[in-house]
């Protein structure tokens, strides 16, 4: 989802323009950043929704994937999320739900049977001297060429 989309959502529930929304949610947004920034903890807690925080990411050695050469990468900051409890719960009832579905879904299609008034047709099969004889999976990777992968710690 986008912050367009966002922003429509809530003027539709709220009844506001689009432009009122969009200027309410830019700045909530810059609020969290200016908060982050200037804040002496540099942490905000959303109760039942979550905390971010800036933490500090020391310095490391890396390893260049393209060059397989070792690289210095410095210290950062970064900012994480931690989720709050409700969000955490409304997600796991999401994958719940889902694998629930998944495994009713299963259930119909394994009950479903063929009648038996139902002629089974059988499918013609080449004879073994037509059937070309298959490549090993290393063979198969071996042929296939992988494109250099772009990150940003490669640069």
């Amino acid at each position: 989802m986008t912050k367009k989309e966002i922003v429509k959502a809530i003027s539709e529930e709220l009844g506001l323009t689009q432009l009122q929304t969009k200027a309410i949610v830019q700045k909530t947004f810059e609020s969290i950043i200016d908060t982050l920034v200037e804040d002496p903890k540099h942490r905000i807690e959303l109760r039942n929704f979550g905390v971010f925080e800036v933490k500090k990411r020391a310095a490391r050695k890396a390893r260049n994937p393209r060059t397989n050469e070792r690289v210095d990468v410095e210290e950062k900051y970064v900012v994480t999320f931690k989720p709050g409890k409700e969000m955490e719960e409304r997600v796991s009832q999401l994958m719940l739900d889902k694998e629930r579905q998944a495994a009713e879904s299963e259930n119909v299609s394994a009950s479903a049977e063929i009648s038996p008034s139902t002629p089974i047709e059988s499918t013609p099969t080449a004879p073994l001297s037509d059937v070309p004889p298959e490549s090993s999976p290393a063979e198969e990777i071996a042929e296939i060429e992988s494109p250099p992968v772009s990150s940003p710690y490669n640069q």
